[in-house]
């Protein structure tokens, strides 16, 4: 700052040089404990990476099924341990890709997806009980976990040998990102239903991704996005209960999903804390009694905000930076944003450069060898301390206006978001925010790199393959199978099953969501 003084994103202004006194009154075997234990400030296993390391999932989505397929084979042949689909806008939004409002839209940010057979192209040879696959999909979560499980199905692969994530995190929707359709209340109703569906059948899938990702993208702080996600998760685990689910059935099932950006201690000190917390909550605040119940677990990608459309070649160099702090605030899995993502989807090269990334990290910097090798940094330790007091304060402010729902249905989430990202704005605008390419080492001389394109060939093939499907399928069958798909959303009963035997017999994306849509209306923002 022009007078000299240092401030995280957060607000948070940071010495000189930080001693003991920084940590007067602090607690070591309370508030930092050992890698494993609680309250898990250190991590949730006792030997982090030694034994393993994190899941390297790059994400992925590349128009169509098959296109998206062979990227992933490619991946998977250097080196990616996990699978991550990136889904177009109206597969998000429950649209099939005929529908009108999905003109100039299909396969633009991702694959899409109309179908189990669609379903089928995406997966063809990969071995769906041998790799992990995290969906981001909110709104249609639960459809597009039916269709990957009935694909495993026809494949002969039973339910409990599947593994992966579904983000299925439609508050933060409301809040940030907009790819929402039903009302609140009913979506809650979706992802419960969805809990106790996995609980039964698919123990091995996370649930639900508690997302501060888009949240923190949208322009939040690092504060804001720990405080906002777990407010949201607390939501969550209320609504599972109120349902009538056990907490430690399903809550050791519950996953999160955070971006890191280049703040790189605020950003490792963010990930300690968030951990912390969420011990504290689920143990103090809801009593959970099995300690995978307080384990906060999860995906971390880095900043899609803080990539740079100019000198796109330093995006290199930042997802880099962002991956090491996300390795030392302990992630779980991890994805490396491609350099050329400000400009389009990636292509191969990019692709492969931001895995090796992950790679060099894992196996050539050392940083695996010791479970949390900044704890008891007076630095590291004071800023965790920090960022977990700000973030209290967040969810005492949530808790006193009724919880995450009445908090985003005021605006407050939204309102402290724009604020936020307001004043980053006006801090590159004015350079006393560095941007490196961009308000400060111009290169006036800078050449355009080759970027990713999706056909519109390869559009008209999907809408083809669409009509065929409705043309040779029993269209009786699927009739029943949507009545039977409103009767459950009518009445009480869990609605996987009947979405499930609706899609079976090729019932489409876009006819499941329109059944829900009449049932339960859309969502349509006050403000």
């Amino acid at each position: 700052m022009a007078d000299g003084r240092r401030v995280t994103d957060s607000g948070i202004e940071l010495k000189p040089v930080y001693t003991a006194e920084d940590l007067a009154g602090w607690d070591p075997a309370s508030e930092l404990g050992v890698p494993g234990e609680p309250p898990f400030t250190r991590g949730i296993y006792p030997n982090m990476y030694r034994g393993r390391l994190w899941t390297m999932r790059q994400y992925a989505g590349m128009g169509t099924a098959a296109e998206t397929n062979a990227r992933f084979r490619y991946l998977l042949e250097h080196g990616q341990t996990g699978l991550s689909v990136a889904f177009d806008l109206p597969t998000q939004m429950g649209l099939d890709s005929d529908h009108v409002r999905a003109e100039g839209e299909v396969g633009k940010t991702g694959v899409a997806i109309d179908s189990i057979e669609d379903m089928h192209r995406l997966f063809e040879a990969i071995p769906l009980d041998q790799v992990s696959t995290s969906m981001t999909i909110n709104a249609t979560a639960a459809i597009l976990l039916l269709l990957y499980e009935l694909v495993a199905e026809e494949r002969g692969i039973a339910s409990d040998r599947i593994s992966g994530t579904v983000q299925n995190d439609l508050l933060k929707e409301y809040a940030a990102r907009g790819t929402y359709i039903y009302p609140p209340k009913p979506s809650m109703r979706i992802i419960t239903d969805l809990f106790a569906y996995c609980g039964e059948r698919i123990p091995r899938w996370n649930t639900i991704s508690i997302s501060g990702y888009h949240m923190r993208e949208a322009g939040s702080t690092a504060a804001q996005e720990v405080a906002f996600t777990l407010a949201n998760g607390i939501a969550y685990v209320q609504a599972a209960i109120d349902a009538g689910l056990e907490l430690d059935d399903f809550a050791p099932r519950l996953s999160f999903f955070f971006a890191c950006h280049m703040n790189f201690f605020e950003e490792i000190a963010k990930f300690r804390a968030a951990r912390r917390m969420w011990g504290r909550i689920m143990t103090e605040r809801f009593g959970a009694r099995d300690p995978k119940s307080a384990m906060l677990r999860f995906h971390t990608q880095t900043g899609g905000a803080t990539l740079t459309a100019q000198q796109p070649e330093n995006n290199i160099v930042r997802t880099a930076l962002e991956a090491l702090a996300a390795v030392l605030g302990g992630t779980q899995s991890l994805h490396t944003n491609s350099f050329d993502e400000a400009l389009a989807l990636p292509t191969e090269q990019s692709a492969k450069i931001a895995l090796r990334t992950q790679q060099i990290v894992g196996f050539e910097t050392g940083v695996a060898a010791t479970a949390d090798p900044l704890g008891g940094s007076y630095f590291v330790e004071a800023l965790t301390n920090e960022i977990e007091l700000r973030a209290q304060e967040y969810l005492e402010k949530v808790d006193g206006m009724g919880g995450a729902v009445a908090a985003i249905e005021a605006g407050f989430y939204q309102d402290e978001i724009a604020d936020a990202a307001y004043r980053i704005q006006q801090g590159i605008e004015s350079g006393e925010r560095v941007v490196v390419g961009v308000n400060r080492f111009q290169d006036p001389e800078e050449q355009p790199v080759d970027i990713q394109r999706i056909s519109e060939e390869e559009v008209a093939g999907q809408l083809d393959r669409l009509r065929a499907l409705r043309a040779s399928r029993d269209g009786a069958a699927v009739g029943r199978t949507l009545a039977e798909v409103e009767s459950a959303a009518r009445g009480r009963d869990n609605l996987l099953p009947p979405i499930k035997e609706a899609l079976r017999a090729r019932a489409t994306l876009g006819e499941v969501s329109d059944v829900l849509r009449e049932v339960f209306g859309e969502y349509r923002p006050r403000r």
